[in-house]
């Protein structure tokens, strides 16, 4: 059930000093995700975890994305490779509702704790630029699924597992561009569903969607026209290292010296 955010709900939510932090926050992890094309829900998941809770750092970074990505990525079902889509996409259907049963019962101390300690993991992989290039077997296409719907349940950060796997794959670039925008359209399909099914599209996460994915779309846009393709290995590295500070400054160890 969806309840739809009113005035008082927008005036609540601006009224609260934290929002002005929440804003800037939306806006760096636009701005990483346009110029460099990757990394935005790593550096927005643990921060507005850190300024609200993961609930609603998950809700509001979920609706961006699925309105955002969604009209870009229907075009792409005619160009993916259902044979390849298909059983990685079944096996994250099964790892989604595992993913969002720890949003929903894990004390948010210590999902936010997960979410900064599987940041930090990725990081140094994405970096090194290492690819999975061995022979697509099914138990290892049903492994990184199972990963990317637990990953994406939880913390709504599917990306890297799918993405180390598929790019070292024989594919072409279009292919596995292709590939990863349907699986991840059909990741926020599902999403939708289930978070709605579960009642967490509230009228206060609602209202947060619209004021913090307004300066994250601005962001995309900036980081897009000013940034992505001037240097792009420069770019990465400095997003690399603005996601690493962000789960860093994220640790609940430190709620009392940044709060």
């Amino acid at each position: 059930m969806i309840e739809l955010p009113t005035t008082a709900t927008f005036a609540a939510a601006l009224s609260e000093p934290r929002v002005f932090a929440a804003v800037a926050v939306a806006a760096l992890a636009g701005l990483v995700r346009g110029f460099s094309g990757f990394g935005g829900a790593m550096v927005y998941m643990p921060l507005i975890a850190a300024i609200y809770d993961p609930r609603v750092a998950a809700v509001t970074i979920l609706l961006v994305d699925f309105v955002s990505a969604t009209p870009f990525a229907i075009p792409e079902v005619r160009h993916c490779t259902w044979r390849e889509v298909t059983p990685l996409s079944l096996a994250m259907i099964f790892g989604l509702p595992l993913g969002t049963w720890a949003l929903l019962v894990l004390d948010p101390i210590a999902l936010r704790w997960c979410m900064a300690v599987l940041v930090l993991s990725l990081v140094p992989l994405l970096a090194s630029g290492w690819r999975y290039h061995g022979a697509p077997r099914l138990p290892i296409t049903i492994g990184v699924g199972l990963f990317s719907g637990v990953a994406a349940g939880a913390v709504l950060i599917a990306g890297p597992p799918v993405i180390l796997y598929w790019l070292g794959s024989a594919s072409t670039v279009r292919t596995v561009r292709a590939n990863l925008m349907v699986f991840f359209m059909f990741c926020d399909i599902l999403l939708v569903a289930i978070f709605g099914y579960e009642g967490l599209f509230a009228a206060r996460p609602l209202a947060l969607s619209l004021l913090l994915g307004i300066p994250y779309l601005i962001g995309v846009g900036i980081g897009s026209r000013f940034f992505h393709g001037a240097s792009d290995r420069l770019y990465r590295n400095l997003a690399y290292i603005i996601i690493a500070l962000s789960a860093v400054v994220s640790l609940p160890v430190l709620d009392a010296v940044l709060r």
